[in-house]
């Protein structure tokens, strides 16, 4: 069951009412959706976009009682503009970005993006679009593929891993992620002590490099305040040290040219009691800002 992180303080930093028009510019199976309809509905109007078209028919389900307050789209959000604009929409009252990957995903086989679940290695948000990991890595050489877990994995021993990826592939094409992840765990040096799975970082790499993600939060969020209402609020939510470099420099950006104020100083974080019911919440980071 997916758990929706830092909930309450989304909540509160959307500052939502019964009239609010709100963009959820990444729904997944809805669990922010739901509670911000909750206080919207049935006045307001909630529009959410997801790349993820398996994760949309989810949401579909899961926001069924709120029939006639929501409209649901398959789009990348950096392409947020566009559904609005479909639905002539100039701005909205509220803008949510939540990076994070749901259960719902991570349990799926056959999306590749966990360890803990055989399947083909795809890693693809949107899998009517681009090549499956499997593909890509067969033409990658060991430069490359080390830049990648350096760059967006920000892992240690990314040389070793690299090396051994590639001296596997040598052996058979590397297609399966339970192979993927343990051919990563081999490499690893167990001298050196981590809390999470060997293959963790080098998996969130090749997600983010295989869906351009850090590019699209960029763009998307050099648009979103264009979108908002005076005294608009956008939230976001990362997992990511990268990702969230991204969202605190933009919003400086903003604030300093006047467009925007900064509501979090610092990032909010999940308490413990979060953590421990959902420990997936430990690493993420919520950033909110607001349309001058």
């Amino acid at each position: 069951m997916h758990k929706s992180v830092l909930l309450q303080e989304t909540l509160e930093y959307l500052n939502c009412n019964k009239k609010s028009v709100v963009l959820d510019c990444t729904v997944g199976c809805a669990g922010h959706a739901v509670e911000i309809l909750k206080i919207i509905s049935p006045k307001g109007r909630l529009i959410g976009i997801d790349a993820d078209k398996d994760t949309l028919e989810e949401a579909e389900k899961n926001l069924k009682i709120f029939n006639g307050s929501f409209k649901l789209f398959h789009e990348n959000f950096v392409n947020f503009n566009k559904v609005l604009d479909d639905l002539n929409i100039k701005k909205v009252d509220a803008m949510l970005f939540d990076f994070g990957i749901s259960s719902f995903q991570l349990d799926d086989g056959q999306r590749g993006f966990s360890f803990k679940n055989s399947g083909p290695l795809d890693m693809r948000m949107d899998k009517t679009k681009g090549l499956p990991l499997w593909r890509v890595l067969e033409n990658m050489t060991e430069i490359q593929v080390g830049n990648i877990i350096k760059d967006f994995g920000e892992e240690r021993q990314w040389r070793k891993i690299a090396r051994a990826i590639i001296e596997a592939r040598r052996i058979s094409p590397i297609h399966d992620s339970t192979r993927f992840a343990q051919i990563i765990a081999n490499a690893f040096n167990h001298t050196y002590r981590t809390k999470i799975h060997p293959a963790t970082k080098t998996f969130q790499a090749f997600r983010i490099f295989i869906n351009d993600e850090l590019s699209v939060i960029k763009e998307a969020l050099l648009k979103a305040p264009e979108f908002l209402k005076k005294n608009g609020r956008v939230v976001v939510i990362s997992f990511h040290s990268l990702e969230d470099r991204i969202v605190k420099r933009t919003f400086k950006v903003f604030t300093e040219s006047g467009m925007l104020k900064t509501l979090t100083k610092k990032p909010i974080t999940a308490n413990r009691q979060e953590i421990s019911e959902n420990p997936r919440s430990r690493s993420a980071k919520l950033r909110s800002a607001e349309r001058i």
